[in-house]
């Protein structure tokens, strides 16, 4: 009588296309989490293809290229513009102030009044007109 010993086959997984494969996709997350930035001020672009229209109740702050400001089309001087502005959207739900500026203005005059709309805290878009052609 002959007894044999069993064999017993070994199971075995190739792990060597597993570096690769975690390689691109730490390069790919890396990528994605740059892009993806929390602290940026949401502007509809000067520049855009489409025109997009907003259903929340709105105020309307135009700035002049001599640097006239108005609310709903009624003049304010610079010095009393944020009060005006907590005035104007007091009463409203989900304000959205909605910036019309003059190309000619600097982008600090962008800024100055950015930085009002975050005292107050209210939601604040840049208007632009549609593309032409």
């Amino acid at each position: 009588m002959r007894l044999r010993k069993h064999r017993r086959e070994m199971a075995e997984v190739s792990t060597e296309s597993l570096n690769d494969i975690m390689f691109f996709l730490l390069l790919f997350f890396l990528i994605v989490s740059t892009l993806a930035n929390p602290n940026v001020v949401k502007l509809t672009l000067p520049s855009s293809k489409q025109s997009n229209q907003l259903q929340k109740q709105e105020v309307t702050l135009s700035i002049t290229a001599e640097h006239q400001y108005s609310i709903n089309k009624v003049p304010v001087p610079l010095e009393g513009l944020e009060q005006a502005l907590r005035d104007a959207v007091a009463g409203l739900d989900q304000p959205t102030i909605v910036l019309r500026l003059d190309e000619a203005l600097s982008v600090q005059d962008l800024v100055d009044v950015l930085t009002i709309g975050n005292h107050i805290k209210v939601k604040m878009v840049l208007a632009t007109t549609p593309p032409k052609g």
